[in-house]
Parts: C-alpha cells; structure tokens; sequence
C-alpha cells in the first residue's frame, strides 16, 4: 500500500470516529428549555390552573423535576424531551384554566340578565 493512500484512510477513519463521538454525546444542557418549562408552570399557577385544572398543572411540575434529575445525569436529549412536554401541559392547563374563569364569568352574567328579566316581568304584570 502506497503511504498516502494510508494516510488518506487514517484521516477518513479520525473523521468518522470523530463525527460517531459527537453525535453520541449528550449535546448541550437545555438551560433555556427548564427555564421555559419553569416559566410555563409559574403562569399556569398565577392562571388558577392549581384549582381548574391541577393534575395536568401536577404533570407538568413532575416533568421539570424528573428533567432536572436527568440533567444532573447528563441525559440532556431525554430531559430536552421532558421538559418540552412539561412546557406544553403547563400551557395547556393554563389555557383551560383560563377558559374555566370565563365560562364561569359568562355563567354568572347570564344568571344575573336572567334574574333581571324575571324581576322585569313581574313588575310589568
């Protein structure tokens, strides 16, 4: 075999090796991701979600903790997982924590144009 035929080999061999490394690592830590997630749960609790909806809202707080222990192991792509997820339940039960308030608003003002028109219609007989 002609040398730099070899050398050639070797380098296509460093590389590959090199590129099988990297993508095997754990990749970044996913800091802005547990802020997010963090954030996400936060509004979902100032949104009342811990009274409307608080097993989604529990879901989500379990998720961040299970992503941080993840995260401590170096296992960064799952808890990058875990994490959005967590992200998307805190959303959802804000959401619905938040459709829950109006449904109830709206309930209460039609109670209330209810009972004006009954006391309307007896002080018109």
């Amino acid at each position: 075999m002609k040398p730099h035929q070899y050398l050639g080999r070797t380098a296509i061999v460093l590389g590959l090796s090199a590129t099988i490394a990297a993508c095997a690592g754990p990749g970044p830590k996913p800091d802005s991701e547990l802020q997010a997630a963090q954030s996400a749960v936060d509004r979902a609790e100032a949104s009342d979600a811990r009274e409307y909806n608080p097993v989604l809202l529990n879901d989500a707080r379990n998720k961040v903790a299970d992503a941080e222990e993840l995260m401590e192991d170096e296992e960064y792509k799952e808890a990058r997982r875990l994490l959005e997820q967590a992200e998307l339940d805190a959303r959802l039960a804000g959401a619905r924590s938040e459709t829950d308030k109006a449904r109830q608003a709206v309930e209460e003002v039609n109670d209330s144009i209810n009972k004006l028109r009954q006391r309307l219609n007896s002080e018109q007989q």
